[in-house]
């Protein structure tokens, strides 16, 4: 069963932050506030959890579309091929915020996602989620959780959020409402920026 772990927004618990990171380092899946929607997330080095979180997608890992979530560009390198100075420039001005970039991946891309060539990075605007990152030391794998009802994409109660998950994942973050509108989707692979899905990310940076 789930635990539900209250975080304060403008000035994170560094101990309970401890705790969701501890459950994160075990293999364990916990959603977690963000700029935009909740999200549910793992380790990115974790393979049983991203397993895990596929299943619960209903899609094949190797094939699946998760974010990497970071705590800010210096993790970009890892796991992406080299950009070019425009690329880069509207990462910079785009991020911290309410977006999703899709780029080139590189050859260090985890195991499981060797075969992909593009990779999304998400950086949100949220102390919540970049403290975690931060403290982990490596990304989160990220994809946001939809709601069944055909009326509601998303689902901005935590509560209601844990009702649903608590026996489905390991840590639910009650940081207060979320949004109900996602990331704007921009792919900067292929001579981009394309729009892929507008969403709460203004398109005026690109």
């Amino acid at each position: 069963m789930a635990e539900l772990i209250k975080i304060y927004e403008e000035n994170p618990n560094a101990k309970e932050i401890d705790k969701v990171v501890s459950i994160l380092k075990k293999g364990g899946l916990v959603i977690y506030p963000t700029d935009t929607v909740y999200g549910l997330g793992c380790d990115i080095t974790n393979n049983k959890a991203l397993e895990k979180i596929a299943r619960i997608k209903g899609v094949k890992l190797e094939k699946a579309n998760f974010s990497f979530l970071c705590n800010d560009l210096s993790h970009l390198s890892d796991y992406v091929r080299q950009i070019d100075s425009r690329t880069f420039k509207i990462l910079k001005r785009a991020l911290p915020g309410p977006y999703t970039f899709i780029l080139p991946g590189n050859n260090n891309l985890p195991k499981v996602f060797k075969k992909k060539k593009t990779v999304g990075i998400r950086v949100p605007d949220h102390n919540i989620a970049r403290a975690i990152v931060e403290k982990l030391g490596n990304p989160i794998v990220s994809t946001s959780i939809h709601d069944e009802d055909e009326l509601l994409e998303y689902t901005t109660d935590p509560e209601l959020i844990y009702e649903k998950w608590e026996g489905t994942v390991d840590a639910v973050i009650d940081s207060g409402y979320g949004d109900n509108v996602a990331s704007t989707v921009i792919d900067l692979t292929d001579g981009g920026p394309e729009v892929i899905r507008e969403g709460k990310g203004s398109l005026d940076i690109i």
